[in-house]
Order: C-alpha cells, then sequence, then structure tokens
C-alpha cells in the first residue's frame, strides 16, 4: 500500500477558511464553497486544495446521478439488441444477473468513495489502495481510461439525442429524406447546448438536474401507462419463455450472455457521482447513499420499462426495420400513432440532460487528471476560473473533443459507434482494477481508510462476486453482435482499447513518469 506523509494538527489552515478540529460538528457547514467540515478534511488528507463549489445537495446530486445513468431511457433505446440475443425471456433474466452484479461493484465502490471522495475517483483510489511499486503505472492507465471512457461517452449522449431528433422528423414527414450529416449536424448543435449548461448556467446546475429528475419519474409513467393500455400484448407465458439467437451463435446459452450489452449500457455509470464529489456537501456520507439509491431506483425502473417492451414489442422483424433508426419509436406508434411522437420526445429531452452530465462528469474526470499532471498540458485542463469555480477549460476540451468525435460519423457511423463503445469497455475496465485492488488489500490483511460506509468482515463477499462479474462482463461486451460478421460490423473496441493502453502506456514511459506521481504521495494524515 502506498505510503503517506503525516500532518499532526488541530487546526487545518485554508487561503480562505479554517477550520478547527474537534471543536465543530464534522456534519456542520463551514463555508458554502468548502462544504462541511469533514468535506475539508477529506481535501486535507488527499493533499488537495477546494477550488469548485460545493453546490449539490442529496437530492440534487441525486438527480444528476439518476439522469446520467437513465436506465430506462437507455433500456428502451437498446432492448431490442437483448431480444435479438436472447428473446423476450433471455433479456429479462439476463438483466437480473447484470443487476446483481453491477450492484456488488456500486457497494464496492461506494465503500471506495467514502474513504476517498475525489473527482478523481477510480484511479485516485487504486493509487491509495494498490501495494506501492505498482501504484504510480497502474494508477496512471486507469485514469487514462477513465479520462477516455467518459469523454467518449459525452459525444455518445449527444449523438444518440440528435439522431432520435432525426428518427422523429423521420416519423412526422414522411417525405423528408434523412441523410447521415443531418443527425451529425444536430448532435453537434446539442453539444453547444450542453455546453450552455455547463458554463453559463453552472450555478444553476443542482436545480435543473432536480428538475429533470421530476421528468425522469413521470416521463417514465406517461410513457408506461400508454404501453400498457394501448399496444397489443404478448401473453405472459410467451414473454417468460421466448428465447431467442438472432446472431446465429448455435447456443441459446451463448446468445442470452451476449445480450447482457443492453442492460450493461443501462446500468453502467453508477461512479458518476463520484466525479462530482468535490461539488457535494458531506460527500463522504451522501456519495455512497447516492450511488445505491441510483442503482436501485433506476434498475428497478429499467427492469419494468423491459418488461413492458417484451409484452409490447409486437413483431421483432418489423420493429428492427423501422425507418426512424429507432424501434422504441416504432413501439410507441404502433401502441398509439397520436401520442407516439409525444412519448418519444420525453426521451429526446432525457437523453439530452444525460449528455449534459455526462459532459460535466468527462470535464471533471479530466480536470482531476490533470491537477495530478496525468496528461499532457495539464496546466491548462486543471485550470479552474476564480469567481465561476468550474474547470472551464475542461469544459471546453470535453467540448471541442466531442465534436471531433461525432465529426467521424460525417463519414462512417460505423467507426464512430465503435469509437464511442470504448467508453463502456474502459469504464468497466477501471472498475475491475479499482475493486481488484481493494480485494487483494484485504486478502493481504492489510489496514483499509478509514470511511463511514464499510463493508467490513464482509468485504471479499462483495469484492470478489463483483470482481468475477465485471470479468465475465468485459469479456461479452468484445463480442460481434453475430457470428461470423462481417469485416464493417465486427466489434473492433477492444483493438481500439488496446490501442488506448498502448498510447497511454508509451506517453508514460516518454515523459508522464517524470511528472506524474500518483495520488496516494500528495495526502496526509489528519488527526
Amino acid at each position: 500500500m502506498g505510503e503517506s506523509t503525516d500532518l499532526k494538527t488541530d487546526v487545518y489552515h485554508h487561503p480562505d477558511v479554517e477550520v478547527e478540529v474537534g471543536y465543530m460538528p464534522e456534519d456542520e457547514l463551514v463555508v458554502e464553497k468548502h462544504g462541511t467540515q469533514r468535506d475539508v478534511l477529506d481535501m486535507a488528507r488527499m493533499g488537495k486544495i477546494q477550488q469548485l463549489r460545493r453546490n449539490f445537495g442529496p437530492y440534487s446530486i441525486l438527480g444528476f446521478s439518476m439522469i446520467l445513468m437513465s436506465s430506462w431511457e437507455t433500456q428502451t433505446a437498446t432492448a431490442t439488441f437483448g431480444l435479438t440475443n436472447g428473446g423476450t425471456a433471455g433479456a429479462i433474466y439476463i438483466y437480473i444477473i447484470t443487476f446483481i452484479g453491477f450492484g456488488l461493484a456500486v457497494v464496492s465502490m461506494a465503500e471506495m468513495a467514502s474513504m476517498a471522495p475525489t473527482a478523481g475517483g477510480q484511479y485516485h483510489w487504486v493509487s491509495e489502495v494498490i501495494p506501492n511499486r505498482a501504484q504510480k503505472i497502474v494508477s496512471y492507465l486507469t485514469g487514462w481510461l477513465c479520462v477516455l471512457g467518459w469523454q467518449a461517452g459525452s459525444a455518445a449522449g449527444c449523438y444518440l439525442a440528435g439522431t432520435e431528433i432525426q428518427g422523429l422528423i423521420i416519423l412526422n414527414h414522411p417525405n423528408y429524406v434523412p441523410q447521415r450529416w443531418h443527425g451529425s449536424l444536430i448532435a453537434i448543435a446539442l453539444v453547444f447546448f450542453s455546453l450552455f449548461i455547463n458554463t453559463i448556467l453552472a450555478r444553476n446546475l443542482p436545480s435543473i438536474e432536480g428538475l429533470i429528475l421530476v421528468l425522469h419519474i413521470f416521463g417514465f409513467i406517461a410513457i408506461l401507462i400508454p404501453l400498457w393500455l394501448l399496444a397489443p400484448l404478448s401473453s405472459a407465458h410467451e414473454v417468460f419463455t421466448t428465447f431467442n439467437d438472432g446472431g446465429d451463435w448455435r447456443s441459446m446459452g451463448l446468445a442470452v450472455l451476449i445480450g447482457i450489452l443492453s442492460p450493461q449500457l443501462a446500468l453502467i455509470g453508477p461512479d458518476a457521482a463520484v466525479h462530482m464529489a468535490e461539488e457535494v456537501r458531506n460527500a463522504s456520507k451522501t456519495i455512497p447513499k447516492i450511488m445505491f439509491a441510483t442503482l436501485f431506483i433506476n434498475g428497478a425502473l429499467g427492469f419494468t420499462m423491459l418488461v413492458t417492451l417484451c409484452f409490447c414489442v409486437g413483431n421483432l422483424e418489423e420493429v428492427l426495420a423501422t425507418p426512424t433508426g429507432y424501434p422504441f419509436i416504432q413501439i410507441f406508434y404502433n401502441a398509439t400513432p397520436q401520442g407516439a411522437t409525444t412519448m418519444s420526445s420525453i426521451l429526446v429531452i432525457l437523453s439530452q440532460f444525460c449528455a449534459v452530465t455526462n459532459m460535466a462528469t468527462a470535464s471533471r474526470q479530466l480536470f482531476s487528471f490533470a491537477r495530478d499532471q496525468g496528461v499532457p498540458f495539464h496546466g491548462f485542463f486543471e485550470k479552474v476560473q476564480p469567481g465561476l469555480d468550474i474547470p472551464l477549460n475542461a469544459i471546453l476540451a470535453t467540448t471541442v473533443f466531442s465534436i471531433l468525435l461525432i465529426s467521424i460519423s460525417f463519414g462512417s457511423t460505423i467507426a464512430f459507434n465503435q469509437l464511442t463503445a470504448l467508453g463502456t469497455i474502459a469504464l468497466l475496465f477501471s472498475y475491475m482494477i479499482s475493486i481488484g485492488s481493494m480485494a487483494l488489500l484485504r486478502i493481504r490483511n492489510q489496514p483499509l481508510l478509514k470511511s463511514h460506509f464499510s463493508l467490513g468482515r464482509y468485504g471479499l463477499l462483495v469484492n470478489i462476486p463483483a470482481l468475477m462479474f465485471l470479468v465475465l462482463a468485459f469479456v461479452l461486451i468484445c463480442f460481434p453482435p453475430a457470428r461470423n460478421p462481417a469485416p464493417e460490423s465486427m466489434n473492433w473496441s477492444i483493438v481500439i482499447f488496446a490501442g488506448v493502453l498502448f498510447i497511454s502506456g508509451a506517453y508514460y514511459w516518454g515523459k508522464a513518469r517524470y511528472k506524474y506521481v500518483g495520488p496516494v504521495k500528495l495526502t496526509r494524515k489528519v488527526e
């Protein structure tokens, strides 16, 4: 385990605030920007200066986390992949397995978030818990994966919303001739909308997230009820017993497992709140609770929507052949032609605000890694403008990266999808590394950092199964959508992932290892 320097003091001094340790309740607010006494001490222990404003409370960060995860919305948009590989029964059962697996992973990461509530997240945790001789390179590679994973996710969110808007245009204007670049231009426009919310309206972001959370819940109800009342329904026996091997895997069990992509996309991202930890009051207590609440509430909503779609999907081939490009729009239209546009518009709005939160998360991850000198031009990316209290340069960089990535879709949507798939693979791998590091620490019976939430003696009983699930999920997500695919439909994401590791490793050995020391080297003991 990495070593830290001692800081034995009764008073923590900061340019803007002075806290007398032991004379104030740790949950008491010190200054709005700095949060509670516990927040100040956590930042002191991690060797960080509070630069961002802690203006997120429990409700607003819950809204942020739930909107970014968007489980029922994502499940609606991606359910047909699971229906093709697994059928209605397979899609339901693999969702349950995935929910349990991610539940174990969330509990494992929540413990680490309580120990070190920092925007760095996984790479910081790895640095603090992995053996000292390996912490530098392993935390560095983990940091790169997290940065690129979230950056890819930011672009994918805007592209999803943009092409959903294009799908609605196709639905409502039969004479419209869709072009690939139309959806790309709409997506780029939505990138600028995300930039506007994350900069001009940054101080209002917590209130906006709380408002969108209301739409997240009531929009779910507004879509669910018409589907059950108006759509032609399959029988329960058909839904829960019909399996499908649409990918021609010649093994129904394998086909069901390949369908794990759909629930993975719906349930991934439980670490979103972690990367906003330096903007959350009483973060070491609040973040673990928000992670639990996000998974269980969103997981339940996602499962309910999946079961609903399984009852309402009808002719799968007809739904997949929809000219809108999104099967869920066709399902809505089959249920209620008059209400399909309104129902789909709810999803478009929520998809766009998912992109807004994704940009915020991606920029904080970049800001944190730059603060630890993990990226080129780190001095630029880590800068926080006084008065704004946001990492403006990191937000602008995320905007540029999103536009560049979306621009690839002008030439090939396949290439764009392959690159954005890196986000899911990178995040899964970062979960594996951080949870595996914690499990190793426990196996070696080494002391853990103090935390408000601790797994205690049950740690390995949670960490090991979580790690096993993540390894399985990582392998399965690298499979192509069907057996013997053509080169253009092959899943090349694992090759891209390997390329990222190679490039980041080369940069580390060429330059970064002389500057990057790992977060653990900056930590201190506050007594």
